[in-house]
């Protein structure tokens, strides 16, 4: 065999060997190496077929492939929890200002995890115990059996949470964990909330599932969020602190310039969507974006993986 059929043959067999990977690689959801580079000059180059706001969305899609629990975490010095010898009113009380439906329950010391607790179980716990039946008199006729009587005097609400049974498991994970394996592990056991456990056995942090699904969307508000007034102010001649959040308007207004872009397809109304807009994904700290007015520039001074918080506006000099 001459050394020309002997490279061929060795091509073919490489040929063979990467079809071969290929398709492993599609059997286990990998696809080629080139399918995300792909997909992201796409939609760089679909400008009028991709809206800004699709194209930050898919582009958060790609990026949450190498986005860790880290990165969508709480930290530990900002997680509201529960210990589990506080009282049931104790609890309700925190329940009241932290606003969360769950809550971490914790033994000693928030590195002594015990579960968590949903405030529809607490709730449904405390009103199984508030409905009971009163005595009929002449002044209080019979109860309707459609109607049962609650009384919150039965409730005792100097017990201590331990003594009652509606705690639920967390899932526990490493910060370098990947988020998607964690929202899909997440789906399937049905458990919204992860503690993040550091090397030496401690909690790190605090993950929710809604919390990776705003890395993908962007902030999700209810109507339980307090919607406090975006701040637009003056840092100095030409420069302004504004939250991403104010209205495209309402600064456009108060800067004298219009920042809505000629060729915008999408309905950006808050500053902080137009910079991730223009930028085509969400922009991290430090980051300078150009405005769509010449001369203008936004630049990011707060920001995580899901969204911009706030930034300057810098006039041009």
């Amino acid at each position: 065999m001459s050394r020309t059929d002997n490279g061929e043959h060795a091509a073919t067999r490489r040929e063979q060997r990467s079809g071969i990977v290929d398709r492993l690689r599609a059997l286990i959801g990998l696809g080629s190496p080139s399918v995300r580079e792909d997909i992201e000059e796409a939609l760089e180059g679909a400008a009028g077929d991709v809206t800004p706001h699709e194209r930050v969305l898919l582009k958060n899609v790609l990026a949450l492939h190498d986005l860790r629990v880290a990165d969508a975490m709480i930290p530990r010095a900002d997680i509201v929890a529960v210990a589990q010898d506080a009282t049931l009113g104790e609890t309700l009380a925190l329940f009241r200002n932290a606003g969360h439906s769950r809550l971490p329950v914790y033994g000693d010391t928030l590195d002594d995890p015990r579960g968590m607790i949903h405030i529809r179980d607490f709730v449904d716990y405390l009103a199984s115990l508030a409905e009971r039946a009163e005595p009929v008199t002449a002044e209080a006729p019979a109860p309707s059996e459609h109607a049962p009587t609650v009384s919150l005097a039965a409730i005792d609400f100097s017990a201590e949470l331990s003594t009652i049974t509606v705690l639920k498991p967390v899932l526990y994970v490493p910060p370098s964990m990947p988020a998607l394996d964690l929202l899909v592990k997440m789906q399937a056991t049905r458990t919204h909330l992860a503690l993040v456990i550091d090397e030496y056995g401690g909690t790190h942090g605090l993950v929710t599932m809604e919390d990776i699904v705003e890395m993908i969307v962007g902030d999700i508000e209810d109507e339980h969020d307090v919607d406090e007034e975006p701040r637009i102010e003056t840092v100095s001649d030409g420069v302004f602190l504004i939250d991403a959040k104010a209205d495209l308007e309402e600064v456009s207004q108060r800067l004298g310039v219009d920042f809505t872009p000629e060729d915008d397809g999408a309905e950006v109304t808050t500053l902080g969507g137009l910079v991730a807009s223009l930028a085509g994904h969400v922009p991290m700290r430090g980051e300078i974006v150009p405005a769509p007015v010449e001369g203008w520039e936004f630049e990011i001074v707060e920001a995580d993986p899901r969204r911009v918080a706030r930034l300057l506006v810098h006039a041009p000099k």
